[in-house]
């Protein structure tokens, strides 16, 4: 068992608190994200998606979020999300290009890679306004934020699966 933690950072102009919609814990968020075998290093050619909301039964016991075989060697993989230990990209880490914690992965038998910013983000202007259902297929969002009077935008998306101890906190 690996965890793998995504983070996630953005240049933020005039905005802050950038996370799912639902917030960083939302059960009908979608990851996507394409997965690489641990047997024999397939990498999947689309994405996977993955949300708090789908869940399936474990043969033996528990749950997972995604049981999957590697399309080459047919070895069957697991990927359970684990939530409560995420937090918003806010403006102060976006200035300082930092990272922010959103989502752990446990992942058996894959390795989580190239995560995909689409639908479904909100984030709030510096002077309160909130922007909500942002998309960004296209790698950015721009927008007037009419109570600051002010463009705001996000760009220059970006994210990694980091491996994290969970018996540790900093991360």
């Amino acid at each position: 068992m690996v965890n793998f933690m995504l983070y996630i950072t953005a240049e933020l102009e005039n905005l802050t608190n950038f996370q799912p919609k639902g917030g960083v814990d939302d059960p009908n968020f979608t990851y996507y994200f394409k997965l690489k075998c641990e047997n024999c290093g397939e990498v999947t050619d689309k994405e996977t998606c993955v949300s708090l909301s789908e869940t399936l039964p474990l043969a033996k016991k528990g749950s997972t979020n995604l049981i999957q075989k590697c399309k080459f060697c047919k070895r069957e993989g697991t990927v359970t999300m684990i939530p409560g230990r995420g937090s918003p990209l806010t403006h102060d880490y976006s200035e300082t290009g930092k990272y922010a914690p959103l989502m752990i992965f446990d992942c058996r038998g894959f390795e989580p890679l190239d995560f995909a910013f689409s639908s479904g983000w909100k984030v709030e202007s510096l002077e309160g306004t909130k922007f909500e259902d942002v998309n960004l297929d296209a790698g950015e969002f721009a927008e007037y934020d009419e109570k600051g009077e002010c463009g705001v935008m996000i760009s220059n998306v970006r994210s990694m699966f980091k491996v994290v101890d969970l018996s540790k906190k900093n991360f």
